[in-house]
């Protein structure tokens, strides 16, 4: 046993940061729907803190974790069951990720990534959705979509075979997620009762705020271990999201006429959205176009959406969808090389178009595309198999009621 100490240590702190961005986004959706559905919208995220902690040790890790492609995991795809219930796991071995670092945080580490991923998607699908029907998706979701690209693209599968790199989950988090909130708003439809929406833009600075710092641990945390990588990709979220949000906020100036609180709030998330799957594989030049090109795109995005008459509550697919893709096909464009030093293996290296590297560039964007299209199509036949098991949808007078009573007896405000 020779594990680094200070990685370790660090590796814990990014673990907590990573927790901290559940109840972060609890607070952030919780602010931006009415009165009526906050605890509603606020306790899908709290819930699968327990939930999907449980469906994590019990098989999460082992499928996501187990074999590799063409060594003991099923068809590249998906991993054995060799470690459920984390069996044959032991306090002094290493990680897999740094054998500096014990495997136990590892695990921890990856759970929080578990967490708050299927949570993303409750934004798009705001006030409509029982909470049974929430919980079997919660766990299907995962099982389908979220495990088998863990495992495809950081779990020494498919994906990982064919070169594909995501430094902290622009394929694994932003796109799965953002485009199955997209499916979900599909199938499930608009909001039959008119909804005044955003009651608490503080409660949404809060979340965003909580995110931002969360972020670093998301990020940075995803090098798992303490080397010049940690710092690049801590410096490179701050900067792609320090220059979104004045991004969308100058959008939202010119077309407005008002310089928008909630737009800069919005525009900081998609920078960050974007760039997770480049933090520590682009050089902090890149990181400042990175962050600007989110929000114009993402921002064009959720103008779309509003003009198709798509009911994404919290624009969900336009900020983490688009800006997750976005991430992963600019990743094609300025991974370098550059962005190394002294004795780094050269297959954590990603050299993109900027290294005169084309095929990178369509392995990305076919990635991307792959991951965005599978986890529509998954989602629209699971939420139709739900549907058939419980109800997906609440009913009007439900919804009229508003969630927090009709679903939980509960209410956020008193009087």
């Amino acid at each position: 046993m020779n594990f680094d100490y200070a990685s370790t240590g660090f590796m814990l702190l990014a673990t907590s940061l990573v927790m901290f961005m559940t109840p972060g986004l609890a607070f952030f959706y919780g602010g931006l729907v009415g009165r009526k559905h906050v605890l509603t919208i606020m306790f899908q995220s709290f819930v699968s803190l327990g939930i999907t902690t449980i469906l994590w040790v019990s098989v999460g890790y082992s499928m996501c974790f187990s074999g590799s492609y063409g060594n003991g995991d099923i068809l590249g795809i998906i991993g054995n069951f060799d470690l459920a219930f984390l069996n044959g796991i032991h306090l002094t071995d290493p990680s897999p990720a740094n054998p500096s670092v014990p495997i136990l945080v590892f695990v921890a580490y990856q759970m929080m990534f578990a967490i708050i991923t299927p949570a993303l998607i409750t934004g798009a699908f705001a006030n409509r959705v029982r909470f049974p029907a929430y919980l079997i998706f919660l766990i299907v979701w995962q099982v389908f979509v979220y495990f088998p690209f863990v495992h495809m693209v950081w779990g020494g599968g498919i994906m990982a075979f064919w070169g594909i790199k995501d430094f902290a989950g622009g394929i694994v988090v932003h796109a799965t997620a953002g485009v199955a909130a997209l499916a979900s708003v599909i199938y499930i439809g608009k909001r039959r009762v008119s909804d005044k929406g955003m009651h608490s833009i503080p409660l949404v600075a809060l979340g965003t705020g909580i995110l931002w710092f969360g972020w670093y641990g998301f990020n940075a945390g995803s090098e798992f271990g303490v080397d010049p990588i940690t710092t690049l990709a801590f410096l490179n979220t701050d900067i792609a999201a320090s220059f979104a949000g004045p991004t969308w906020l100058l959008l939202d100036w010119i077309f407005t006429r008002k310089p928008k609180f909630l737009g800069f709030l919005t525009g900081s998330v998609a920078g960050l959205a974007c760039i997770t799957p480049a933090a520590g594989y682009v050089s902090t030049q890149s990181a400042v176009i990175i962050g600007v090109l989110a929000s114009v795109a993402c921002y064009i995005a959720v103008y779309v959406k509003n003009r198709a008459g798509l009911d994404d509550a919290l624009d969900v697919f336009g900020v983490h969808g688009v800006g997750g893709i976005l991430g992963v096909i600019l990743l094609g464009v300025f991974g370098t090389t550059a962005m190394t030093f002294e004795g780094r293996d050269a297959a954590l290296l990603a050299s993109g178009l900027v290294d005169g590297n084309i095929g990178f560039f369509f392995k990305q964007t076919g990635a991307a595309l792959f991951a965005g299209i599978y986890a529509f199509l998954f989602t629209i036949a699971m939420l139709w198999v739900i549907d058939k098991i419980t109800p997906v949808r609440v009913s009007e007078q439900d919804e009229a009621l508003g969630l927090d009573e009709s679903e939980h007896g509960e209410t956020a405000y008193l009087g």
